[in-house]
């Protein structure tokens, strides 16, 4: 069920398609608990963050996202979400209806999956530049870090090259601390 190759026979697009393939199956195998008015909604998050979405976002390190596969992952994300907090009622009229984008966002406090992914990536660009010469395959590009292991002694390129990353990834908001969460208060992943 999981691998992830990373070669060109297996272009990003098919891989989230696959992915999404996979997240889709876990997500059928649990909608029934996800439905269920015996759990606490809590649990039901709890069921979503560890079972579906690890499916979903293996590999997700290596993935450079355009528009369109955002789009397709956060409506993959509502679908679950919906499903978990349900429909709501209408006060004035009493009819019941879908969970608009919006309100899924406020009544879901973690960061949506492509914040996820982004801070993965961020994570991982961060571990690949901590990296030795020895263990590393950008450690000679980066030069030697025998000397120590902190952040504080890398290289003014090391910080330079890590910041246009971040600026591609999401227009420079990273903030070394965390992601900021938009639309939450301002908290952090």
């Amino acid at each position: 069920m999981f691998g992830n190759n990373f070669n060109k026979s297996k272009p990003i697009p098919e891989e989230i398609k696959s992915r999404l393939k996979s997240g889709n199956a876990c997500y059928h195998s649990v909608q029934n608990l996800l439905s269920s008015r015996l759990l606490s909604k809590n649990l039901k998050i709890k069921i979503h963050r560890t079972v579906i979405l690890p499916v979903v976002l293996y590999g997700c390190e290596s993935w450079s996202l355009t528009l369109r596969e955002e789009r397709k992952l956060r409506v993959f994300e509502n679908m679950v979400l919906r499903r978990i907090f349900g429909p709501r009622s209408e006060e004035a009229t009493g009819e019941w209806r879908r969970l608009h984008n919006e309100e899924l966002n406020d009544l879901y406090s973690s960061p949506n999956i492509v914040r996820v992914i982004k801070s993965r990536r961020m994570r991982w660009a961060r571990h690949v530049a901590s990296m030795g010469e020895e263990r590393g395959c950008l450690g000679s590009w980066w030069g030697n870090r025998s000397e120590g292991d902190q952040w504080g002694d890398l290289g003014v390129d090391v910080w330079i090259i890590l910041g246009w990353i971040s600026r591609r990834w999401d227009v420079g908001i990273w903030t070394g601390l965390g992601w900021p969460r938009i639309g939450t208060g301002g908290g952090r992943l």
